[in-house]
């Protein structure tokens, strides 16, 4: 058993020793690395998964008869962004706003608006506002 096992190492130190030692450490490296690479890329596969894409909405919105006005709050949670985020958009006059009794109104076909015409915010909008709910409603 044991000259077998020494055979063996003869055997391994003779293949070593054909080859030049710099090379030997090279393949070695590179081929620990691609092992890596490969694993790496397996976990981060595992640990994050891409979110279904939801497809935007053509906006063809006209004069609306009886518009839908929504409070700050609402319109941020609707949205699923912050109140500061609406409340910018009103200083910035993107949103249709009207002020009863000293608080905001805002006008749903402009917040729809607003919400659609950046992708940071239409993410939001999908995934964090009402579109978190559309593909329930379909079912």
């Amino acid at each position: 058993m044991q000259e077998r096992n020494q055979k063996q190492l003869n055997h391994d130190n003779n293949k070593l020793a054909s080859k030049p030692l710099a090379k030997n450490i090279f393949s070695i490296k590179e081929s620990i690395k691609s092992q890596n690479i490969k694993e790496e890329t397996n976990v981060f596969k595992k640990k994050y998964k891409r979110k279904k894409k939801i497809e935007p909405i053509p906006l063809e919105i006209t004069n609306i008869a009886k518009p839908i006005w929504l409070s700050v709050s609402e319109a941020a949670k609707l949205g699923g962004v912050q109140d500061k985020t609406i409340r910018r958009a009103i200083q910035s006059k993107t949103l249709t706003y009207k002020v009863v009794n000293n608080r905001y109104a805002i006008e749903l076909s402009s917040l729809i608006k607003f919400l659609y015409s950046k992708t940071k915010l239409r993410n939001k909008l999908n995934y964090y506002g009402i579109g978190q709910y559309i593909n329930k409603w379909k079912d």
